[in-house]
């Protein structure tokens, strides 16, 4: 399957968590959230300059920076 930053994603999008860019001690942080492989995500929406991006993980809504979420590697569903 194709992966891509979920930073990378419009608003309305769903996608699966496929892994990291790199595992490291945010990337733990991320998963002890709930952004684990095979969990499912929606973009829920942006900010107008872009920035930060909000989640929908696991039943509750996530924050994000931009070059956060591009850390995580998703799976988009298919449009």
């Amino acid at each position: 399957m194709n992966t891509v930053p979920l930073g990378s994603l419009a608003a309305g999008r769903r996608a699966q968590v496929a892994g990291f860019v790199q595992e490291d001690a945010f990337a733990q942080r991320l998963m002890q959230l709930g952004l684990i492989e095979g969990a499912g995500v929606e973009i829920l929406r942006c900010a107008p300059s872009g920035d930060p991006i909000e989640i929908s993980v696991m039943g509750y809504a996530l924050s994000l920076r931009r070059a956060e979420a591009n850390l995580i590697l998703v799976t988009p569903e298919p449009t």
